[in-house]
């Protein structure tokens, strides 16, 4: 306290011109228009900017929860998209009952893309109502087909796995093949069985062609790069760069049919 006095004593002349240079400024202020205008602009310049910064603080910090919020928004909007010919055939009903796909949004814990057979570990399980065969995409294109859960996780045989197989098509002939990987390329896959007919061209896209349970149909794949005929030179071999990049996945959206099962029980009986 007594380091405060002598503080005050020491600095007395310069603190009375402090306090009468504010008091002129604040009269000043007070009573010309001009001036107290200037004054306000100039404060709110000052906390504009302050509440700015914080505000970008926040935001960075509260990205986890908007990025949760842009996930669900892209499920709703994907699951609008893939039953959109129900809903259309139902003079735009958005009933429930019409749905044939329903989606969840997932997070990428492990992803391999180096080895001859490769997967990804997911955080959605049998909790979350995930089974086996569900499709997995990004907003991009495809990832892979769920190959095994548990409580909490699931596994996800991706597309750069010498075992998968998807039913894929030309999106502008639909003229369709199957889609596999031969082990070397992260970045490119395989399209066999295109019949030669097909007028295939470099660049042309590739889509899933919606003749199984698992893909709706259109969802992107990738784009030709190359192709040639077969030893049969009856079907082409086509070389697809995929859009998806599968050395960085981060969000997934995996793909409930509703269906799938009644399609199935139906498909056996016709067995």
């Amino acid at each position: 306290m007594q380091q405060i006095i002598n503080f005050l004593i020491r600095n007395k002349s310069f603190l009375l011109f402090l306090l009468l240079f504010c008091l002129s400024l604040f009269f000043t202020f007070q009573s010309h228009s001009y001036h107290k205008s200037k004054f306000i602009n100039s404060a709110n310049f000052l906390t504009g900017g302050v509440y700015e910064s914080f505000n970008n603080i926040g935001q960075y910090f509260n990205l986890k929860e908007e990025n949760k919020k842009l996930l669900e928004e892209n499920n709703r909007l994907k699951s609008l998209l893939f039953n959109e010919e129900n809903t259309l055939e139902e003079n735009f009903s958005m009933d429930s009952t019409l749905a044939q796909y329903s989606l969840t949004a997932a997070q990428v814990y492990k992803n391999s893309y180096s080895a001859t057979n490769n997967y990804l570990t997911i955080n959605k399980g049998k909790r979350d109502s995930i089974k086996e065969d569900y499709g997995v995409i990004t907003s991009k294109g495809i990832v892979g087909i769920i190959d095994n859960t548990s409580n909490k996780y699931a596994r996800v045989l991706s597309i750069l796995n010498s075992n998968s197989r998807v039913n894929a098509q030309l999106k502008n002939t639909s003229h369709f093949g199957t889609l596999r990987w031969n082990g070397i390329s992260p970045q490119i896959v395989q399209l066999v069985d295109i019949p030669k007919q097909a007028p295939i061209k470099i660049g042309d896209s590739i889509v899933t062609g919606g003749l199984s349970t698992i893909f709706p149909k259109d969802i992107p794949i990738g784009s030709v790069v190359s192709f040639k005929l077969d030893q049969t030179e009856n079907y082409y071999n086509v070389e697809v760069s995929l859009f998806n990049d599968m050395t960085n996945i981060g969000h997934v959206y995996i793909i409930k049919n509703i269906d799938a099962q009644e399609i199935k029980s139906l498909n056996n009986i016709d067995e």
